[in-house]
């Protein structure tokens, strides 16, 4: 049996290559626990300098997790789902503090689990088959691996833009906007890796060698938009803002909308404000590890993942359906912490 994460040591450079290429390299739980295992065990040996992610084959450097798997679990009694997300926001806080340099390529689809394994790598190369996209509302989920941190920090309103439609960002639209370190052809990616291999504690140099000039980001444009048209601080305040401009790109933008969960839009609003005043890393993974554990359960979280994944129809039946019903109290539920003995914990010497 093949494994799903391939670990080797090339020179002085770590290697983890993400190998479940059927379902786009997506994270399962022994996946995420085999990657935590060889950071921890390079993470204190002398020989090894840098640590390369990547994926080994297929397209696609990470579709996510394996949220068909999380919502089976969400059907009973969630333990599988919280197994994995606390195994999963470990690793995403092991990549954020690891004090060697870490260097990840997006190369293909990077969405949700692979948007969480990527960008806490100080060298994030995207090339220009890169889409990065956080899609969960459409899943009745909310962007979570750390979104509610990241997301937050772009400027203007870029963050809860991609919060809540999902939109797609190519490789120079992540360049642009910081999400990715480098921008890098595919086809010069051998000779890259060849060169960190060589010399991995210069990682940012070599990436810098063979950076191309990325085309212009498409966003850019659209930047006034997205400042103007998502500026509310509610979802209610969003949509009104969409409805009453009459350009193309707005009426585009709230048709999107209106196909996403109202009550996972409405979390991720709140996760993005609260994520923008965090302390530190490891208080975000605590929060959104108490907040999946119980999206996780909800009927639009379960009814998403049949309607775009399972049966495929594209037609989840979404309760409530739409903004003005979601209550703000059943919002505060899901925010509320974990009880004692049950918190989400970063692996020790990582806090």
């Amino acid at each position: 049996m093949t494994s799903d994460v391939l670990t080797l040591v090339d020179g002085p450079l770590g290697r983890i290559r993400l190998n479940r290429p059927k379902a786009i390299h997506a994270l399962t739980h022994a996946m995420c626990e085999a990657m935590s295992a060889a950071l921890l065990a390079w993470r204190d040996d002398p020989a090894i300098e840098a640590v390369l992610i990547d994926h080994a084959e297929g397209r696609g450097f990470c579709a996510g997790g394996d949220v068909v798997a999380l919502a089976r679990s969400g059907t009973g009694d969630g333990k599988e789902a919280a197994a994995f997300f606390h195994a999963e926001y470990r690793l995403n806080h092991l990549l954020f503090t690891y004090p060697k340099p870490t260097i990840a390529i997006m190369d293909g689809i990077t969405m949700g689990g692979g948007v969480g394994i990527a960008l806490p790598c100080q060298v994030r190369i995207a090339t220009e088959n890169t889409r990065l996209a956080m899609p969960e509302t459409g899943i009745g989920l909310f962007p979570d691996v750390g979104g509610g941190w990241y997301l937050s920090r772009l400027p203007g309103r870029v963050g809860q833009f991609m919060a809540l439609t999902g939109a797609r960002l190519d490789g120079a639209e992540c360049k642009y906007l910081g999400l990715a370190t480098h921008y890098v052809p595919q086809a010069s990616l051998p000779e890259l890796v060849e060169r960190l291999s060589a010399a991995p504690a210069r990682a940012a140099g070599a990436a810098g060698n063979f950076a191309g000039v990325p085309p212009t980001a498409r966003i850019e444009q659209n930047l006034p938009n997205i400042a103007r048209l998502f500026a509310g601080e509610t979802l209610e305040e969003v949509i009104a803002a969409l409805e009453a401009d009459d350009g193309e790109w707005a009426r585009t933008e709230l048709a999107t909308l209106r196909s996403k969960s109202p009550l996972s839009c409405k979390v991720s609003l709140r996760l993005l404000k609260e994520g923008a005043e965090r302390a530190s890393f490891a208080d975000e993974m605590r929060a959104e590890y108490a907040l999946a554990s119980r999206v996780v359960r909800t009927h639009d979280f379960v009814e998403g993942v049949r309607a775009l994944l399972i049966d495929k129809d594209n037609a989840p039946d979404w309760q409530p359906a739409v903004p003005e019903a979601v209550l703000d109290e059943t919002v505060d539920d899901l925010f509320l912490d974990c009880p004692p003995g049950e918190e989400w914990t970063p692996f020790p010497e990582t806090a």
